[in-house]
């Protein structure tokens, strides 16, 4: 299609192109990509369980040899808090306590989740400040349950009130602990102070939405100082925000590009896998992703860790191999050393070699191998399946007819394919997004993460503007095809290691209480 010369210079102010605008908008006229899963991933194929000898070997390596390497906890942290509060919306929004009572209200709307919040009020972290903020006490509580249930979750949401469906979820109180309260982002700096402190330094990146950085920076400075005097650690924290040039245009449901109100196209957040711009920039040895609700309680705290220095030594010791042979390789190996490298990458790596391979020259047989090698390493937790939604470990074949591990999320999946659709019930493992990374290669020199992205596998999502449905183009997801590319290992981890806070009532999970 043709563009008005106003909306060129808009596309163009972004950091887009007209091309790029253009092939954007033929994707939402193609049949949307979906992931050719051919068996999924488990302890049998494909995740790797470790016994408790290796754990203590992998926890010693770490230990030993990370010491002088840079080391980097990247959280995704841009989200907003409003899904964690849907139904208290939907219930503010419909609920009249003139003509029902709450319990006739979750009987006739099947909404068991406000039960469930309104009975565990006092276990919330934040409960004393919106009593402060409603002034009222227990005794209110007891004469018109209904009446203060009702204006409990008014206050907690409305602009008048804490406002907390508009806050960052990274800065929510989650956890309530004898003299303080903790939010995401402070759990995250203890996190990091235990296992990613070096040379007295800890440092953090957070990829956050631009109009949250000064309630960020001032919950850093408010807190550091007690941080830094319990931990021993300092802090280096950098922030940065979704580029503009990886925003995707909107169209309505005849694919056509929506223009608003003043005349503008519409472009929205291109999803997270645009968060692979922010990481590409990291310069580091080890980087260590986990989303910013992914967190604990103290208490579990010790588990967490030690999970994490075991991800992180099985990574070291891989890469210490993959670099060895490499180098290898550059100056000429045997027939042996050959097949001890190709043994490695079978076995150890999970890449699938040609079955033509013993076919190729040998110069060629050493320029596959190094292709198969010189790539990002990431070793990924994975707990066993207990019904959450989202993504699981799979087996995919790639338009070359390669195959390799990968991470698909359920969207991925085509719903009107029988086989696919077996093969995802059979899925034993859910991916809890507690990843650990290698980024630079054998000579030290930092990977270009972006050529290790496999673009073609995209989402088209639903989405609603001003009351009317769009549709949206997300890239390709950070850890699905965001890292198609890479080598990939998948680590059995137990299910305590996953903790999000997809909605509010997951405070009340034993994790996130403290004892």
């Amino acid at each position: 299609m043709n563009f008005l010369e106003e909306h060129t210079k808009q596309i163009e102010a972004r950091g887009l192109t007209l091309l790029q605008v253009k092939e954007q908008l033929h994707k939402f006229e193609k049949k949307i990509p979906h992931a050719d899963v051919t068996k999924h991933a488990s302890v049998a194929h494909g995740i790797l369980q470790i016994t408790d000898e290796i754990e203590e070997t992998h926890i010693q390596t770490y230990a030993e040899e990370s010491k002088d390497l840079e080391v980097i906890k990247f959280t995704p942290a841009s989200g907003a808090a409003t899904r964690m509060f849907k139904f208290l919306y939907k219930f503010l929004q419909n609920y009249d306590p003139k003509k029902e009572s709450i319990n006739s209200y979750i009987n006739k709307e099947k909404e068991p989740e406000i039960r469930l919040f309104f009975i565990g009020l006092e276990k919330f972290p934040f409960y004393e400040d919106v009593l402060d903020k409603m002034d009222k006490t227990e005794i209110d509580r007891i004469k018109k349950p209904d009446e203060f249930n009702r204006d409990f979750a008014h206050t907690l949401l409305s602009k008048t009130g804490l406002n907390y469906g508009n806050y960052p979820k990274g800065l929510l109180p989650f956890h309530k602990y004898a003299n303080h309260r903790s939010t995401p982002f402070q759990e995250h700096l203890f996190e990091a102070a235990s296992y990613a402190c070096r040379n007295g330094i800890a440092k953090l990146h957070f990829t956050i939405s631009k109009q949250h950085y000064d309630k960020f920076k001032a919950t850093e400075s408010k807190i550091l100082p007690t941080i830094k005097d319990k931990t021993g650690c300092e802090f280096e924290i950098s922030y940065s925000y979704q580029l503009e040039e990886t925003d995707t245009i909107a169209v309505d449901l005849k694919n056509k590009p929506i223009i608003d109100a003043e005349g503008n196209l519409v472009f929205r957040p291109g999803g997270h896998g645009a968060l692979i711009e922010n990481l590409n920039a990291m310069d580091a040895d080890l980087i260590f992703i986990k989303n910013i609700d992914n967190v604990v309680v103290n208490t579990y705290s010790e588990e967490i860790l030690r999970y994490k220095k075991i991800l992180a030594g099985k990574l070291i010791s891989l890469q210490q191999k993959a670099f060895k042979f490499m180098e290898m390789l550059q100056n000429g190996v045997s027939d042996e050393e050959l097949h001890t490298i190709l043994n490695f990458l079978y076995t150890e790596l999970n890449v699938q070699i040609s079955e033509e391979f013993e076919k190729y020259s040998r110069k060629y047989q050493i320029e596959y191998l190094i292709t198969k090698l010189n790539r990002p390493i990431r070793v990924c937790g994975m707990v066993k399946n207990e019904g959450e939604p989202g993504g699981g470990p799979f087996w995919v074949k790639h338009e070359n007819g390669s195959i390799s591990l990968q991470i698909v999320e359920s969207v991925q999946i085509d719903k009107k394919n029988e086989y696919h659709q077996s093969i995802q019930k059979l899925a034993t493992h859910f991916n809890p997004v507690d990843i650990v990374c290698g980024v630079k290669d054998y000579q030290g020199n930092k990977y270009d993460l972006t050529q290790f992205v496999d673009r073609k596998s995209y989402f088209i999502a639903s989405k609603s503007k001003s009351g009317k449905k769009i549709k949206a183009l997300e890239l390709p997801g950070l850890w699905n095809g965001g890292m198609a590319f890479w080598n990939t290992i998948f680590v059995e981890v137990p299910l305590v290691t996953f903790n999000p806070v997809k909605t509010i009532n997951d405070l009340l999970k034993p994790t996130h209480q403290v004892k």
